[in-house]
């Protein structure tokens, strides 16, 4: 007897989604930074066993969207509500209330199973704890609920043996040695954004994404140039620093992760365009993979 199905990650912007997800499928697929808005697609990671594949989707912190980009990201995470066998539904444990009320009330009126998983537990005593797992009670009457931390992988075992048990009776949905749905240049695109996430201030990691323009492989070494668009001149030149040397960092660090991802030697060049309304521009987001 085999069984599959789609276990989908939702929750505000920084809760520990992408810490939950790698932590659950063992690969550092999704991009961890403190910074909110660091997922912007949704990302799937398949975990295969003998007798059953589950397929995690970590989606975008729920946010107000502002620009087109932020309304496709929002788009996500309603289409991981709509396709779930299982869904995930993650608070961090000082939060007091969800920020999207009309996914709130889908996830009350569902009959899809929700396991409701308080995180960050080791940040409290106890008693903080119990009245936030009666809070939730209250607000998700159905929900199966379960302290975690995410980071020190406490409870992970017991909510991956909850879901095996959840899953429903079925064939896979991918080979199964795939460990996501996303191309090897996917993950190249988001290495690079991740060290811009950590290297640059305030709005300009927000303001950027990045393209892989080329990806050669060879029988030694990868080739990739990928190109850092920006939306603005200004923003282009802090990108690049005095002397280039912002974007050699960025380059540098980026190289070494992902020569660790492929599991080969990379060349890496990186590029600077600017591209004024990227993140409001229907064709340019569905070039960057927004709303397909």
């Amino acid at each position: 007897m085999h069984k599959s199905g789609f276990v989908n990650i939702i929750g505000n912007p920084n809760v520990g989604k992408s810490t939950l997800m790698n932590a659950l499928v063992g690969e550092r697929l999704s991009i961890i930074t403190s910074k909110a808005q660091t997922t912007r697609h949704r990302i799937l990671g398949i975990v295969n066993e003998e007798n059953y594949q589950i397929i995690f989707s970590d989606t975008p912190g729920v946010i107000e969207p502002a620009y087109k980009m932020q309304q496709s990201m929002m788009n996500f995470v309603k289409s991981a509500l709509t396709d779930a066998d299982i869904i995930l539904f993650m608070v961090e444990v000082n939060e007091t209330k969800f920020k999207d009320e009309e996914i709130l009330q889908k996830l009350k009126k569902t009959t899809t199973p929700i396991l409701l998983l308080i995180n960050k537990i080791d940040e409290v005593n106890q008693t903080i704890l119990e009245e936030k797992v009666a809070f939730w009670k209250k607000e998700i009457p159905h929900a199966e609920i379960y302290p975690l931390s995410a980071l020190h992988k406490f409870n992970v075992d017991v909510i991956l043996d909850r879901i095996k048990k959840l899953l429903p009776i079925g064939e896979p949905y991918y080979d199964k040695d795939a460990l996501t749905d996303k191309p090897e240049r996917f993950f190249v695109s988001e290495i690079i954004r991740e060290k811009i996430l950590l290297n640059y201030q305030k709005e300009i990691p927000y303001s950027c994404e990045v393209e892989v323009e080329s990806y050669k492989e060879f029988d030694d070494i990868i080739k990739i140039r990928a190109n850092i668009i920006v939306s603005r001149d200004s923003q282009k030149g802090i990108i690049i620093g005095h002397q280039g040397k912002s974007l050699k960092k960025v380059g540098t660090e980026a190289r070494k992760d992902i020569e660790t991802f492929v599991q080969k030697k990379v060349f890496l060049e990186l590029y600077v365009k600017v591209n004024k309304d990227w993140r409001d521009s229907d064709i340019q987001l569905k070039r960057f993979g927004y709303n397909q």
